[in-house]
């Protein structure tokens, strides 16, 4: 059987839903004839970044401050964005948390933007509105909103800095420029510091949190396949601030795996829905 290219190998594993926690499996055959014939560059996979990157800068930023990012960080032709206010923050070391996580996802913003240079895709459109809607009726929280309270928002943000953290890690393999590779690993680190203390924060919160992230991390769970790589923030009994394989290591998924999360579909082949009712600007857009 001939070599297959990286793109090849990552769309075959996607439909097959073969891909593991400890790393990606080779496709059979059969599969290999189905994927796609180009190779996955560098740049396509951080302008997939850069979608998330968009969604998490908006996420924070409206939560923060009240309005998003500014019209000189979008690109020429942004998509529009659906829903978000500013929180009302209870807890002073929450609302300070917040303020950092806005800044840091900014930042992610503008180093991709101007990474890419010209190749950096503009802000996709984004619906908050009926993204959480569909994530609250999936993990059976009724009448959730994220920006409501302290609470809501730290579950909002869990929900994508868990993704965000295990994106990371399944796409860093697949980088050949080593300045890629050192960027995409400087930022998992900084997303995963961030996943930990909205974990932690959730987890004093008591048993109404802990048991509203546990099901926000069944849900998604449900959405990116088959292999198990999603743990709550409480685990037989006990905290659980740190998902993790029996290896300790961070649990890792394809962009496959993402977008299913994101668009909130179990299907192959979707190319938009759930917080991108448009799909995502770039190459990887399609489950």
């Amino acid at each position: 059987m001939p070599k297959l290219s990286r793109r090849e190998s990552l769309h075959a594993l996607a439909v097959a839903g073969l891909c593991s926690s400890a790393g990606l499996h080779w496709p059979t055959p059969a599969l290999a004839q189905a994927a796609s014939p180009s190779d996955l560059k560098d740049e396509d996979i951080f302008q997939f970044a850069l979608n998330l990157e968009y969604m998490e800068a908006e996420y924070y930023l409206r939560a923060t401050t009240g309005k998003g990012i500014d019209a000189a960080d979008l690109g020429s032709d942004p998509g529009s964005v659906k829903g978000g206010r500013k929180v009302s923050f209870q807890d002073k070391a929450i609302g300070e948390f917040a303020d950092e996580l806005a800044e840091n996802e900014l930042a992610h913003v503008r180093f991709y933007r101007k990474t890419l240079g010209s190749q950096a895709v503009d802000r996709p459109a984004i619906d908050f509105e009926a993204g959480f809607a569909a994530v609250a009726k999936a993990a059976g929280l009724p009448d959730f909103d994220p920006f409501a309270n302290d609470m809501n928002f730290l579950l909002g943000g869990m929900l994508f800095e868990d993704v965000g953290v295990t994106g990371y890690a399944g796409a860093a393999p697949l980088l050949q420029k080593k300045e890629f590779v050192e960027a995409a690993a400087a930022i998992l680190a900084v997303e995963a510091y961030h996943m930990g203390m909205a974990r932690s924060q959730l987890y004093q919160m008591g048993d109404k949190a802990q048991k509203a992230a546990n099901a926000v991390s069944v849900a998604r769970d449900k959405l990116d396949g088959p292999a198990d790589k999603d743990q709550g923030i409480e685990r037989n009994g006990k905290a659980n601030f740190v998902p993790a394989t029996p290896d300790g290591m961070v649990f890792r998924r394809t962009p496959q795996e993402v977008l299913r999360i994101v668009y909130l579909t179990d299907k192959a082949g979707v190319d938009s829905g759930g917080f991108y009712p448009k799909g995502m600007n770039g190459t990887l857009k399609s489950t």
